[in-house]
């Protein structure tokens, strides 16, 4: 496992509970507004081994429930598995952070009970996914073979979409909410600007822009909100 990053507490990033999260090195995707820049090349620093962050997992039992593990992307690992095994033999539950571009990797974490939740992010809607994850030559199959294995609710699960005010419309949440028709939570979040975007010059939108695409795709899914916005 390549771990370029720990947070040792958080309240916000595995839903209900009280986690700390790994941040793997390496993405397959090169998205234009992505924040954790820094981890995204095969040349990311590591700051930890497994075996460091095992051992601090164990010494905070009873202090935290869950495990957070996000990127990058986790499933370029080639040890995430036995990662996950060593974390879920401390006791703790597990989320999974993925762009979906890997969907052997999550069925069979979570078809053999090693996931306990999964935040799959979804980028756009399909024609335009090539460009906005940053690669061209994108084929989008896998992640639509991921959208429809986690629509069948082995696990507990969100979609969830950075809104980006240069890179989203209307149409394209009308064309995502059709797309996601059924699913059981999706979440709007504002893009917040920072020094470490791949790629400068973006801006959020407003909460009026927010709530409209809010409005869009809540006919499509049994649950959908923004998050991070008071409203």
């Amino acid at each position: 496992m390549k771990i370029c990053g720990l947070q040792k507490t958080t309240l916000l990033d595995f839903p209900g509970h009280v986690a700390a999260t790994v941040f793997t090195g390496g993405c397959n995707f090169r998205c234009p507004f992505c924040h954790n820049s820094d981890l995204l090349g095969n040349d990311a620093e590591v700051a930890y081994t497994e075996e460091e962050v095992l051992k601090f997992l164990a010494k905070r039992r009873g202090i935290l429930e869950g495990v957070a593990i996000t990127g990058g992307e986790p499933t370029l690992q080639p040890d995430l598995r036995r990662f996950i095994l060593g974390v879920r033999q401390l006791g703790y539950q597990i989320k999974l952070d993925t762009n979906g571009s890997r969907p052997d990797v999550l069925r069979s974490l979570c078809e053999d009970g090693l996931i306990d939740y999964v935040a799959m992010d979804i980028k756009t809607c399909k024609e335009r996914y090539p460009d906005v994850a940053g690669i061209p030559s994108l084929h989008i199959e896998g992640i639509m073979e991921s959208i429809e294995f986690l629509k069948r609710g082995t696990v507990p699960y969100e979609f969830r979409t950075t809104v980006v005010k240069e890179l989203h419309s209307a149409a394209d949440f009308e064309a995502i909410g059709q797309w996601l028709s059924g699913c059981s939570n999706y979440f709007l979040q504002n893009y917040v600007d920072s020094d470490r975007v791949l790629v400068p010059g973006f801006s959020s939108c407003s909460k009026d822009e927010l709530l409209s695409y809010l409005e869009i795709v809540k006919p499509y899914v049994a649950h959908a909100e923004l998050r991070g916005v008071d409203y």
